[in-house]
């Protein structure tokens, strides 16, 4: 399938005085080559269809009362296992379907500090959190990454990085980095690298021209060098699961890679949505009809943190497809966030008042761990 991306003029982004050549976004085109918008969502890249937000009268207007006047489902926090920390929004390429938007340019969240990052592991330690998330954005263009990473490892989270494994992992300094923690914590470090098919021309119909390669290149790094890794696909190029498992299988053996395709936590082919389809509110009676319990969902068991430019603190929000909506934020430290009792949250718990809650979490069945 062709793909129309074109390379940007050089741009600069400042992170060590590094200067990088990034990728223009590639033309909107489905998986055949017919023009429409695509929808999407891969949990790695945080890519999904664009939803509007609620507007005052309808659907998602009302926090506590569906449209149809139902009781609005809640899910409360059943335990804080994965602290999901945002780096910033900024990343080296510009995809197709990215519903942060990360680009060279999209700056709306800030970088994190390691110093910021630091209390919130305090106090997720305290919880009994088991994991640490960082994603972005590409995590590796924040300078205190790896800071952040030796943070969270000394104090013996399991820690997952998600990356395009691309120039800014690539780095010399970033990999001296990265060697000397796996050296001394590969039990608990692990990489998730978005490869969205597994072959060239469909991967960079989403991802733009020649980042194929260097992907590749970064894996075949991360290999080398026995790090934990985990591949993340995407299920919108209309093939059955099976084809998709079967190809990126070949992918590996052709490689040398030992990853298991078959292994849905090695090989994670995440789910997809489409944008055109009405997005149904989900009501308490929901949870019986559909078969599902409250404590399955994604703001059951994990948060994430975020910074917004020019704001003065991070804030806390419930999950990661919520980054930019200021009525989820729940307070600056976790503690405030247990306690968060007015307009979406009642007393730490979630009310499902977001597309999203029902597109990708309640009946999508996804989840970014």
């Amino acid at each position: 399938m062709p793909c129309t991306a074109r390379r940007l003029p050089p741009r600069k982004i400042y992170e060590r005085g590094d200067l990088r050549n990034e990728f223009e976004r590639p033309a909107v085109v489905d998986r055949t080559g017919q023009a429409r918008v695509i929808a999407g969502l891969n949990m790695n890249a945080l890519t999904a269809t664009k939803v509007l937000a609620p507007t005052d009268g309808g659907k998602f207007s009302d926090p506590d009362r569906t449209l149809s006047g139902q009781t609005r489902a809640q899910v409360a926090l059943n335990r804080l296992d994965t602290l999901w920390i945002n780096t910033g929004s900024l990343c080296n390429i510009t995809c197709v379907n990215c519903y942060i938007e990360s680009s060279p340019s999209n700056d709306r969240l800030a970088y994190l500090s390691a110093e910021e990052v630091r209390a919130f592991l305090l106090e997720a330690k305290s919880a009994g959190t088991r994991e640490i998330g960082f994603t972005g954005g590409e995590p590796f263009l924040n300078a205190q990454l790896g800071t952040m990473l030796e943070d969270a490892l000394g104090m013996g989270f399991q820690v997952l990085v998600l990356t395009n494994a691309m120039q800014p992992m690539l780095r010399p300094n970033v990999k001296k980095q990265l060697l000397a923690l796996n050296a001394r914590y590969r039990d608990l470090l692990s990489m998730r690298v978005s490869l969205d098919h597994y072959t060239e021309e469909l991967h960079e119909a989403e991802r733009g021209k020649r980042t194929w390669a260097k992907t590749l290149e970064g894996l075949d790094w991360l290999v080398a060098n026995n790090f934990r890794v985990a591949i993340a696909g995407r299920t919108c190029w209309g093939e059955t699961e099976a084809k998709a498992r079967a190809g990126y299988k070949a992918l590996y053996e052709s490689r040398g890679w030992p990853f298991d395709a078959d292994d849905a936590e090695i090989t994670v082919l995440f789910p997809e949505m489409d944008g055109s389809h009405d997005v149904p509110e989900i009501t308490v009676a929901c949870w019986s009809i559909l078969g599902k319990s409250p404590d399955s969902m994604m703001c059951a068991s994990s948060r994430m943190i975020v910074k917004r430019k020019g704001a003065e603190l991070p804030s806390v929000v419930p999950c990661t497809l919520l980054p930019y909506e200021p009525a989820f934020e729940m307070g600056s430290t976790l503690a405030d966030a247990a306690r968060a009792d007015s307009g979406m949250f009642d007393h730490g718990a979630i009310k499902l008042c977001h597309p999203h809650c029902a597109k990708f979490c309640v009946l999508g069945g996804g989840s970014c761990s």
